[in-house]
């Protein structure tokens, strides 16, 4: 019968035996991924298969915090590391150390997998653009303090403008630590030295070189500067994430000096030509105004005023004339009116029917009585003649 071992005792043979074989050591190991799952601890656990087979593989979060792009399930890599066996598990696995994109670089899918992202979030759009101030007085520079691109800028911008201002924050531009910096003094300038426009750059270089400017905190703090920024990175073929946040994009730091700084002579033409349009318009407008003037001297009442002083004075006489005739015509007329008024109002005074010789019957009360329905026999009556009052009695009523 053969020998007799333990799970245990097998499975860590079988170790020993993976772990001293020089062949499954510092291994390249290309697939795609699976299964992929990062853990709060950091440690990525995933799968890497082909159409032959499958390997379970892990990678410590020592070695996932230096992975530039982040690995997702269909992705193909090339995974670097050594086959050992989990002895708990009792299976063997992949321990990656190292992880490429396979067909392409990690900065160039790290550089798209984070432009993906920032974009979706809306950093890129044109909205959130502010305009370049026109006239401005002081410009905040953010670069190395040496190297070509800071004498480039004060180059350009003292020979179009000799009075501007510029104010340099010198930062490291690539390498650790250089993103940070370069966040850092955009918000310095932001919160304790306010100017009128920043430039962000430097010079050319590789995709590694330039990267400090395609990481993640320099994007937010350009999205989240107050002051217009001009991105200034590399060269005209070279392009990251800082130009398409930043509200400008310039293709060289001279062309970003450009972009900022008016050109004094252009304005100093502008305003020669604006003060000879002024100037010209001035005198066209004193022309026009010396014109008018003589043609008024020209006139006969600029001759001998008092004329124009005697016309106004006889049109002034025929209106008062007029007003007092219409006046005397509106009270005539009111006269007229007023005398037929009481012409039938004479007619209508009952004195004038008791002259006649008529009388007018009234009861006790002076009540008028107009029918014998309004008295009874022996009722107490008066009538009213034009010169007196007869008081009477009904001695009896008989109709008519």
């Amino acid at each position: 019968m053969s020998k007799v071992v333990a799970v245990g005792e097998l499975t860590r043979y079988l170790a020993n035996l993976i772990s001293g074989d020089r062949a499954l050591r510092n291994l390249a190991v290309k697939g795609e991924i699976s299964n992929f799952k990062q853990y709060a601890s950091g440690h990525c656990y995933f799968n890497l298969k082909d159409a032959q087979g499958i390997i379970p593989c892990v990678m410590f979060r020592s070695s996932a915090s230096r992975l530039r792009f982040r690995p997702e399930d269909g992705m193909a890599v090339i995974a670097a590391g050594s086959v050992n066996v989990y002895v708990e598990g009792g299976r063997y696995q992949l321990y990656v150390n190292n992880m490429l994109p396979d067909g392409v670089g990690d900065l160039a899918m790290a550089f798209e997998q984070l432009k993906a992202r920032l974009s979706q979030e809306g950093l890129f759009d044109q909205e959130h653009k502010k305009p370049l101030p026109i006239y401005p007085a002081t410009i905040g520079i953010v670069t190395s303090s040496s190297g070509a691109v800071l004498r480039d800028i004060y180059r350009v911008s003292k020979r179009r403008f000799p009075g501007i201002r510029l104010v340099l924050k010198p930062v490291q531009v690539q390498g650790a630590g250089a993103a940070e910096q370069i966040a850092q003094a955009v918000d310095f300038f932001n919160a304790h030295y306010p100017v009128d426009v920043l430039i962000v750059g430097r010079g050319g270089g590789s995709l590694e070189d330039l990267w400090a400017f395609n990481e993640e905190v320099v994007v937010r703090a350009i999205y989240n500067s107050a002051i217009p920024v001009i991105s200034a990175v590399g060269h005209e073929t070279d392009f990251t994430l800082a130009d398409f946040v930043a509200d400008e994009r310039a293709a060289t730091p001279s062309q970003a000096a450009e972009m900022a700084v008016r050109d004094g002579q252009e304005i100093a033409a502008q305003l020669l030509s604006l003060q000879t349009r002024l100037r010209n318009s001035a005198v066209q407008q004193l022309d026009i105004r010396r014109k008018g003037i003589e043609h008024l001297l020209t006139r006969p009442v600029m001759e001998n005023p008092h004329l124009m002083l005697e016309q106004r004075m006889e049109r002034l006489d025929n209106l008062a004339a007029r007003l007092g005739q219409s006046g005397s015509q509106q009270l005539k007329q009111q006269v007229q009116h007023l005398t037929h008024l009481m012409d039938k109002l004479e007619l209508m005074n009952p004195m004038n029917t008791l002259r006649r010789g008529y009388g007018m019957v009234r009861s006790r009360d002076n009540r008028v009585i107009a029918t014998i329905q309004e008295v009874q026999a022996g009722d107490r009556i008066q009538v009213e003649l034009q010169d007196g009052i007869i008081h009477a009695q009904a001695v009896a009523l008989e109709e008519v």
